[in-house]
């Protein structure tokens, strides 16, 4: 019997560069670093690209889509800065000068991406719905916000960056660009503020037919790279919230006595507080959108608690112990149980009962198999699968109580939601000691022993400050003053005597 001698090999997935590109490159890092230049850059690339290497799952058929085979997926190639330009031995550029020019060409790189997907985000989407009537102009200007306005801030970073970029492609400064550019980037505010009603708008039209089918289409077409509407509009977000890191990412190859040290430190503390006051006002704007759509049954389940909160910590969707879907928003102070339902066209929330306050709730982390469902008692008695991710909050006060039993979808759902709960319940906690301590600041002892207030304590340490001043002044056209209003005053006394006598 003969044997055949095959050798396997997997099928290579790398790409295949000229060896003098690789010869070249090899002779640039030290022979103390192990690590290759291109493996470097391609976990830099996945680090601090803003691009997410998972995509989405596609809808679900309907009977009016187009029965064709899914299109292609169209990714981008991963440009890196020594592909991109030829890295001249002669220079002997350092592995650390090299991981620098890489960081940079990422972040110009990123703003050529970010402009293309946003003008493809209005001129495949906007613009056809539009003239299509699929949408009103009034929707559309609801669903896609500010986006055209985005796009001349980022042609003006990319136009800058690549201005002080030399013809070997390599770039001496960037800080003073960024300090002077970042500031433009507070104009992101209404953008990201908007998305809430926005996605809600857009979830909402999804129901249209001609909608669906027209978002399908674009979905199975080769230039949306299989991304949903909804994953364009959010990369400008995306983008916003990895500014840090990129320059980070740059700073942490620029030497110590780089000009650009100072500028990148400082373009780092813009953008942190530009991020984290968008962040701020991001989050005052999706409670606000929250709170309009409540629904209440009675006056009585009215409460400000809900009305002077300004951020939702948690919410989303839970099954009581009868399966009833309930969605619960998790307040500052507060806890809603609501039910999702449509009103005039819109998704709102239907209070179920009373507002629970943070400071009264008492929560338990219930074992599984241990919840009562649909009036009988599964687990220990049963062979059926245990119920899990049940937790329960509860409250009373007086003659009012409630006890909720929640299960979340999974035990990663039910840990958020306890350690939500249980971080909102410790600030209400310490922000009433603080109110406590405040309050009883507010009274001092008084030096005779009796109880005063802190405005009555201040005021008299004024007067005695003034009269132990150690300041001098003339005084002599105070004394005359005084002498002629003292005279005048006894002139003025003797006529009153004689007038009432």
């Amino acid at each position: 019997m003969g044997f055949f001698n095959f050798t396997w090999k997997e099928p290579s997935t790398k790409r295949v560069k000229p060896l003098s590109r690789v010869t070249s490159l090899a002779s640039l890092i030290p022979p103390v670093r192990a690590t290759p230049l291109k493996r470097f850059s391609q976990t830099l690339q996945r680090s601090i690209s803003f691009r997410s290497d998972s995509r989405p799952d596609l809808f679900s058929p309907r009977p009016w889509s187009r029965n064709m085979p899914p299109a292609s997926t169209k990714r981008r190639d991963s440009k890196l800065w020594s592909e991109t330009f030829d890295v001249c031995v002669n220079h002997m550029l350092t592995s650390k000068e090299i991981k620098r020019q890489e960081a940079i060409f990422e972040l110009s790189q990123g703003e050529e991406d970010l402009i293309e997907d946003l003008k493809l985000a209005k001129k495949a989407y906007h613009d056809p719905m539009l003239k299509l009537s699929i949408m009103t102009e009034q929707e559309l200007n609801q669903i896609f916000g500010t986006l055209d306005s985005l796009i001349p801030l980022h042609e003006d970073l990319l136009r800058r960056l690549q201005e002080v970029r030399k013809s070997d492609g390599s770039t001496e400064h960037v800080g003073h660009i960024l300090v002077g550019w970042l500031p433009c980037l507070n104009s992101y505010d209404s953008y990201c503020s908007n998305q809430v009603a926005a996605k809600a708008l857009l979830d909402h039209k999804k129901q249209d037919h001609r909608v669906q089918d027209f978002l399908q289409r674009c979905l199975e077409s080769p230039f949306s790279r299989k991304l949903d509407l909804w994953n364009f509009l959010d990369i400008p977000r995306s983008r916003l919230v990895k500014y840090p890191l990129l320059l980070r990412e740059i700073l942490r190859h620029t030497p110590n006595d780089h000009p650009d040290q100072q500028h990148l430190e400082e373009a780092i503390n813009i953008i942190q507080g530009i991020v984290a006051e968008i962040n701020i006002k991001t989050g005052e704007s999706e409670c606000q959108y929250y709170k309009e759509r409540l629904i209440y049954l009675e006056e009585g389940q009215r409460d400000s608690l809900i009305d002077n909160s300004r951020v939702v910590c948690c919410h989303g969707e839970l099954k009581n112990n009868r399966g009833v879907k309930l969605h619960v928003f998790l307040f500052q102070e507060v806890l809603v149980i609501t039910r999702a339902i449509t009103h005039n066209e819109q998704l709102c929330y239907q209070l179920y009962r009373q507002p629970i306050p943070v400071r009264d709730l008492v929560l338990e982390d219930l074992q599984d198999g241990e919840v009562r469902v649909g009036g009988s008692i599964r687990g220990a008695f049963s062979n059926n699968e245990r119920i899990k991710n049940f937790f329960r909050v509860s409250f009373k006060s007086g003659s009012q109580s409630q006890s909720h039993s929640l299960q979340a979808n999974d035990s990663f759902n039910k840990q958020q939601w306890l350690n939500c709960i249980r971080q909102a319940k410790e600030k209400v906690t310490c922000a009433g000691k603080t109110r406590v301590l405040n309050s009883e600041a507010h009274f001092l002892l008084s030096p005779n022993g009796s109880r005063v207030s802190q405005g009555e304590t201040t005021l008299e340490q004024m007067d005695q400050s003034d009269s132990e001043s150690d300041c001098s002044m003339d005084t002599s056209e105070v004394n005359l003053d005084c002498e002629r209003m003292e005279q005048t005053n006894s002139c003025e006394s003797e006529k009153q005597i004689e007038t009432d006598v």
